[in-house]
């Protein structure tokens, strides 16, 4: 039995459907939950919902919801853990309970979708394809199996989630998303497409991105920077592509103080370097981080600084510095200037 009929047999037998995204959703994310809730409506579950936490501040994000017109609610701990046994909860685009989701640890999950990469998915569905580029791509598939209809709005959300996801078919992509892609291409509005592709951007966010580029530091291939504190989390991922096009560049990594925990982004063309890895490695003991080889992002908890200072300008000085010698240790890099007091001690 293949993989969208396994899904279709479990979903047959429930009565209600609960999606989960994961914090701050993309449209790769969205897109999955948009596809997986139509998947549903077609074997009977009439009560179905997509909950989310975090924010949708991304302009593109935005742009996604408002203009596809996807109905999300926020996110409801009750919802979660006061299910009927007939019940399902699902989660697509990321896969274990309290990582980048609300979700308490140790709760059961039904449905997993994902394509990040991850070791301890715990669930009665899992379809985990890590060597694609988008989960999106894996819904694509299921969507042309079960012969859901494919609308306007579902091929739009598909189709711009793995074009986002892959960087214009550059990053991670594999046949399957162009196989995707050609399936969705005449359903698709066009130009809905371009107008997704080109979101009005806020001050705050070319601020933040201009910080991100005074702020730099570069070990020969590798930049490193951060935005100081903002309200501007998806400025990160932006100033992370931007800043990796630079010439001599091969691996460029943002970050910044949101709220009380402190957000990275990170991208990476350098065959040496698995940059999820890293990220997971130099900061899995004190927060959640990881991702692909050319693209990882992480959080971390700003109470691990508590008790430094009060101001916030130090805070921000003090996170600056440990942070970026914390991956420069991680990427094996050598700090010419701790080398040479070292030297000369």
């Amino acid at each position: 039995m293949s993989n969208a009929a396994s899904l279709q047999e479990l979903l047959s037998g429930a009565s209600e459907l609960t999606i989960v995204c994961h914090n701050n959703p993309d449209p790769d994310c969205l897109a999955s939950a948009l596809a997986l809730g139509r998947i549903a409506a077609k074997v009977g579950i009439d009560e179905r919902r997509i909950v989310y936490s975090g924010r949708i501040s991304h302009q593109q994000n935005r742009a996604f919801v408002n203009l596809l017109e996807i109905d999300l609610k926020p996110f409801d701990a009750a919802a979660i853990t006061e299910r009927p046994e007939d019940s399902l909860l699902a989660f697509v685009d990321h896969a274990v309970p309290g990582a980048n989701n609300e979700v308490p640890e140790g709760t059961h999950v039904d449905i997993v979708i994902d394509h990040h990469p991850n070791d301890d998915i715990d669930a009665t569905f899992v379809d985990h394809r890590e060597e694609l580029g988008a989960t999106a791509t894996i819904l694509a598939e299921y969507v042309e199996e079960l012969d859901v209809e494919l609308d306007t709005p579902l091929a739009t959300a598909l189709l711009f989630a793995i074009r986002r996801e892959t960087l214009g078919f550059l990053r991670g992509t594999t046949p399957a998303e162009y196989e995707a892609a050609a399936g969705l291409h005449d359903h698709a509005d066009r130009g809905l497409l371009r107008e997704l592709s080109s979101p009005s951007v806020t001050g705050a966010t070319v601020d933040a991105i201009a910080d991100a580029i005074d702020n730099r530091t570069v070990r020969g291939a590798v930049l490193i920077t951060h935005v100081g504190r903002t309200t501007e989390r998806d400025a990160l991922p932006q100033a992370a592509d931007y800043l990796a096009t630079l010439e001599g560049v091969e691996t460029a990594i943002v970050f910044g103080i949101i709220d009380e925990s402190i957000h990275i982004s990170a991208r990476s063309t350098d065959a040496r370097v698995n940059i999820g890895d890293v990220l997971s490695t130099t900061f899995d003991e004190v927060g959640s981080a990881g991702g692909h080889r050319e693209m990882a992002g992480g959080e971390i908890p700003l109470g691990i600084f508590a008790g430094y200072t009060s101001d916030d300008t130090t805070l921000v000085d003090i996170v600056a510095a440990v942070v970026t010698d914390r991956l420069l240790d991680g990427l094996g890099l050598v700090d010419p200037e701790s080398q040479k007091e070292t030297t000369e001690e």
